[in-house]
């Protein structure tokens, strides 16, 4: 039984990992990169600054993950306790915002508590994930950050999306315990999966993969990009000239552009694949020659005065980000700015609008300014699956079409889940389909069984 599969990433390498952990003995890794880790890859730039393909923390829902990273890292990681904060009106909030709205000025707390204790509403019957917003946060709170913040992140009308990804991925308000925290002046931040990270000592978020990959380093072949599958012989076409037969495929390409390469596609799933929506991103790195005494980790911008949506303290996650390993000398900033045809952003542009937006938002001072030694760009034309309204419809119909074919679209872009498309996520999806494949069992993560 030939299987083979279809990129190097977080998914291709747990469908691998499970395959090389199984004992079985025809299958293959494609990748089209001379490199491992997909967008959990990271880059040494030529001024020695580390930089990861956006924002990535290393948090986990599964033990077989763990024992995966642990593996490939030994005990070559930094403990993190999450300190992430929110920049609004001239002052940091801390994340969650909605559990600590006692920062703001006076005004927009009050705004934001009226429209708390005036909610109107069925959250469960939201029709778009705009509505659902006002539902569940009232209308301070989705004016001054819910709606900027999503509109820079996921650059689509909010009313385009559906509600049912939010899950785990956003804190639901308590009154009382909003009103508490204000009352006592407390800072109420514990909420979420990742409230404590791990991070590689050396090599960025890619060292995880790569030392993952480094256990069956002869059964992934690089510098192959997929042009066409012809479903009726069940043959890859690589640009190369090679062809690959196969009995079962993995694939975690995009979705959409891996039905565009196959033949004999029927029309209605050519037109479900082209409904699906995504958007792309831009990691502007900026390392600076000057030492930063400063907790935080990552940190949320919904204002217009700067292009970036998130920007990461790529130092202190781990001081071999930067040249030497020396923070006393060396700082970096890892920003990241949405764009897409609702969103256009000017890529020859990027990276200076983001300096200038470091300096508005008071990340950055005129004399750091001087002190740049690093600028990177990160091009990433799929960044997020959108989730939208009619997403789940066109996902069934390709999905029940490519599975006849023993075909299995699994990762990211692949299953264009976005609820289910973190590092560890994706990797159990691709440990998991290949337990389908070898013993009829089903798949957890990819039905959102997580």
């Amino acid at each position: 039984m030939k299987i083979r599969i279809l990129g190097a990433g977080p998914c291709g390498l747990g469908a691998a990992y499970q395959l090389y952990r199984s004992g079985h003995g025809d299958w293959r890794v494609f990748e089209r990169e001379n490199y491992v880790g997909g967008l959990s890859a990271s880059f040494i730039d030529e001024s020695g600054f580390t930089w990861d393909v956006g924002g990535h923390v290393l948090f986990s829902h599964y033990d077989y993950f763990e024992r995966a990273v642990a593996e490939a890292l030994g005990g070559a990681y930094y403990k993190h306790q999450r300190e992430s904060w929110v920049r609004l009106l001239g002052t940091w909030v801390p994340y969650p915002f909605q559990n600590n709205i006692r920062h703001l000025p006076a005004a927009a707390l009050a705004e934001c508590l009226d429209g708390l204790r005036n909610l109107s509403g069925n959250p469960g019957n939201a029709a778009h994930f705009r509505e659902w917003m006002h539902a569940v946060f009232g209308s301070g709170i989705v004016k001054y950050f819910m709606e900027p913040y999503n509109q820079k992140v996921w650059g689509v009308p909010l009313h385009s999306m559906g509600k049912e990804w939010l899950g785990e991925r956003v804190s639901i308000v308590d009154l009382a315990r909003v009103e508490r925290n204000i009352a006592n002046k407390i800072d109420d931040v514990s909420w979420g999966p990742n409230s404590t990270f791990r991070f590689p000592m050396r090599g960025g978020t890619g060292a995880i993969f790569s030392g993952i990959a480094s256990r069956f380093p002869g059964r992934i072949t690089f510098d192959h990009e997929l042009t066409g599958v012809n479903l009726a012989s069940r043959e890859l076409l690589f640009a190369n000239g090679r062809r690959e037969q196969f009995d079962f495929l993995v694939t975690t390409m995009p979705l959409d552009l891996f039905i565009d390469i196959c033949s004999g596609v029927p029309d209605q799933v050519r037109q479900a694949a082209a409904s699906l929506v995504h958007n792309s991103g831009l990691i502007v790195g900026i390392g600076v020659a000057a030492a930063r005494r400063d907790s935080k980790c990552w940190m949320y911008f919904p204002e217009d005065n700067c292009p970036f949506y998130r920007v990461t303290n790529f130092h202190n996650y781990s001081p071999w980000n930067v040249p030497d390993g020396d923070t006393s000398r060396f700082f970096s900033h890892m920003c990241e700015t949405t764009y897409s045809p609702h969103k256009p952003v000017n890529r020859e542009e990027i990276v200076e609008a983001t300096i200038q937006g470091l300096v508005n938002a008071g990340m950055l001072s005129n004399d750091e300014r001087k002190r740049i030694v690093s600028r990177y760009l990160i091009d990433i034309p799929y960044s997020y699956p959108v989730p939208n309204i009619d997403r789940d419809a066109p996902l069934a119909l390709i999905n029940s079409y490519l599975q006849s074919l023993g075909i299995f679209s699994r990762g990211r872009f692949g299953a264009w889940k976005y609820e289910v498309g973190n590092m560890d996520h994706s990797f159990m999806q691709g440990v998991e389909v290949i337990d389908r494949i070898l013993a009829g069992k089903a798949e957890q993560t990819v039905n959102g069984n997580v």
